[in-house]
């Protein structure tokens, strides 16, 4: 699907969140004009790997806003959508603000902590944003694998409301402003667990049946037999069937501990190849460029 080709989106951000919506935008059919600082995106130096494969497809154009917004004005009053993630109130200081986008624009502020809290100045990155959020409580102090704030909070939540804005822009031919939180979006991603959970650290290791297992080859598989049907057809694969019986049991360790050793008795693709057609929710943790071959 090319939904969006022939609009044209206006890039001022900066780092991974900005950079992941426009990609996203550019995929569906966008024209995508970054307008970088002199020298370029910071990230195209402290991490030129990742700057490059979210820039592909994209235009360039280094301005000195401070110095004479003019040509990015220019490219503002053509644009469909504007995206900027700047601390609130300083793109309206560069003179490229929401005042000076066209009526018909979607113009989208990435923030951190949003606008009108007592928070909306503080400096921050993903790893502060999603531990204000409260989506750290169960796993810390381990690290998120991917940067949720950034991605999924920010990028990915942009994204939505965008298109949002421009298909509430077909209906009334005007365009709107958007205000995306990077913090409060992160946190609505574990606001369902407000009211308790069934079983504490249902998702994040408080389950044998939910977890990851070491194997002979010292690579890991992601096991997440929930259902008693999953669960009782692995343990039968296993050939230990009595184990079905604990799984919701109040010492988990012992039965993780059991679940181990047993994993531990084979390699990843011994045990990929034995579950390959059962109905077990087992998995790798594959490799990234192992999982490139299969889904890039």
């Amino acid at each position: 699907m090319q939904p969006l080709s022939g609009m044209l989106v206006v890039d001022f951000t900066r780092y991974l969140p900005g950079a992941f919506a426009s990609r996203e935008l550019l995929e569906l059919g966008a024209r995508v004009v970054c307008i970088e600082p002199p020298g370029g995106d910071p990230m195209r130096s402290t991490a030129p790997t990742w700057d490059a494969a979210l820039r592909a497809g994209k235009e360039s154009r280094e301005l000195d806003l401070k110095r004479d917004p003019g040509p990015a004005l220019e490219l503002m009053r053509q644009a469909d959508v504007v995206l900027e993630s700047f601390r609130p109130g300083v793109a309206a200081r560069l003179g490229i603000g929401p005042d000076q986008a066209s009526e018909r624009s979607v113009y989208c502020s990435i923030t951190g902590f949003g606008v009108g809290n007592r928070h909306q100045q503080r400096a921050g990155h993903d790893l502060n944003y999603v531990g204000w959020a409260g989506a750290l409580w169960d796993t810390a102090p381990a690290s998120p694998p991917v940067q949720i704030a950034d991605f999924a909070a920010g990028a990915l939540g942009a994204v939505t409301k965008i298109l949002a804005g421009l298909l509430e822009r077909e209906r009334t031919g005007k365009g709107c402003r958007v205000v995306v939180s990077m913090t409060q979006g992160s946190h609505r991603l574990v606001s369902h667990q407000l009211g308790g959970e069934p079983v504490p650290r249902l998702l994040t290791g408080g389950q044998a049946c939910y977890r990851i297992y070491e194997t002979a080859d010292r690579r890991h598989l992601t096991v997440a037999a929930l259902e008693p049907a999953f669960f009782r057809r692995l343990t039968e694969l296993l050939d230990r069937p009595e184990l079905a019986e604990r799984q919701f049991d109040v010492d988990q360790e012992a039965l993780a501990a059991e679940l181990a050793a047993l994993l531990k008795t084979r390699s990843m693709a011994e045990w990929l190849e034995l579950f390959d057609t059962e109905d077990v929710c087992v998995g790798p943790v594959a490799t990234i460029a192992e999982a490139a071959a299969d889904w890039g």
